[in-house]
């Protein structure tokens, strides 16, 4: 009995496996350091937690900014933008990524958070904002990590900007006054300025992505396609690790006391996260699967869906609630949670596309 194959599993066994290089292979190594010396640095001088976190511009971090910067920026440039119209054809590759981010998200994440957080107000509003901010920035390095697609994740990306501008303001209002009244169930009175939702995609999204494509265009007619594609974008990409890592610094720096002086507090947070970031990195890993999406769709999808704009969700907690707030607090607490979640995630996805790869080799050779 012959077992007929889709086309795109065939080629997808056929592509040589990603080897990890020696960085990404000690990903976690470095993550863990990061982490540790940020605790140390806001354990050790208290003072620095606040100095990070008053250097804003209009409420953006410019610590965080300039990591996210040298994170996205090399990624960003060696998207091939031409790829984009083929990546996204048919309505499914573009509709269950919206409807898992913009529908599913918020609504696991309220779950989650009235479930487990039902006496912590704050606290429970402060993981809302969390899971209300999709993903614009940090998600294209796991997806990069895991092997997805890198056009189909900054089209993704895009999307999520797009829709955070338009549709994070009310959302918020819904979900933390409306619906709970409609539940019966008591409503955190609150207002989120439009200003903030666009300032924070223009610098942790816009910024980058002009100086990619500045790049790709101005670069690759000076010196060529094929120096800009084999020279400079592989030299560049080596800054998003030393990106992340400072990312990773500063986050915990200045979270640093509140994280080892209130642990139990901390791990009320932690719990409705990890369940979220599971959740929804399985769900749409899984669904994409079930839509026959391919291995590099399907992972950008999982890590779009599980992944969220923690830039945006602690800016607006700081506005609206203040610096010193639970709210504030909690929503710092979301990376500093996502960040192991995810890179754990990384290899779940790596390790799934290997039995995928032995299974269906078997197969082939099964049927020849």
């Amino acid at each position: 009995m012959t077992t007929h194959l889709p086309s795109e599993a065939i080629a997808t066994a056929s592509r040589p496996s990603r080897q990890l290089d020696v960085a990404d292979r000690y990903l976690p190594v470095w993550v863990l350091s990061a982490m540790a010396l940020g605790l140390a640095l806001g354990r050790v001088w208290p003072g620095i937690g606040t100095a990070l976190g008053l250097w804003q511009v209009q409420s953006v971090s410019v610590p965080i900014a300039i990591g996210l910067l040298l994170m996205m920026y090399p990624i960003l440039a060696r998207v091939q933008y031409g790829r984009i119209r083929e990546v996204t054809r048919g309505w499914r590759s573009t509709a269950f990524p919206l409807v898992l981010n913009w529908v599913v998200g918020p609504l696991f994440m309220f779950a989650l958070a009235w479930i487990l957080l039902p006496d912590a107000p704050l606290l429970r509003t402060g993981v809302i904002l969390v899971g209300l901010a999709r993903c614009i920035a940090m998600v294209m390095v796991w997806n990069q990590l895991a092997g997805g697609d890198a056009e189909y994740a900054t089209v993704l990306v895009a999307l999520n900007a797009v829709f955070q501008i338009v549709a994070y303001a009310g959302l918020a209002v819904f979900y933390l006054a409306i619906l709970p009244g409609w539940l019966h169930l008591p409503a955190q009175a609150t207002s989120v300025n439009p200003s903030t939702v666009a300032l924070s995609v223009l610098v942790f999204l816009g910024v980058p992505l002009a100086a990619a494509l500045g790049s790709r265009v101005g670069l690759a007619r000076w010196k060529g396609r094929t120096w800009y594609d084999e020279r400079f974008a592989p030299t560049v990409s080596r800054m998003t690790l030393w990106g992340l890592l400072f990312t990773v610094v500063v986050m915990f720096a200045i979270q640093g006391l509140s994280i080892t002086t209130l642990p139990f507090t901390v791990l009320r947070v932690v719990a409705p996260l990890v369940a979220y970031f599971l959740g929804m990195w399985f769900l749409g890993f899984l669904g994409a699967r079930w839509l026959n999406f391919g291995y590099e769709k399907a992972v950008t999808v999982a890590f779009t869906a599980a992944s969220n704009d923690f830039e945006l969700a602690i800016a607006v907690a700081v506005v609206v609630f203040g610096v010193a707030s639970q709210v504030a607090f909690a929503s710092v607490i979301g990376p500093l949670v996502e960040v192991p979640v995810l890179l754990s995630l990384v290899y779940v996805a790596l390790r799934s596309r290997r039995w995928a790869r032995a299974h269906l080799s078997h197969t082939l050779s099964d049927d020849t």
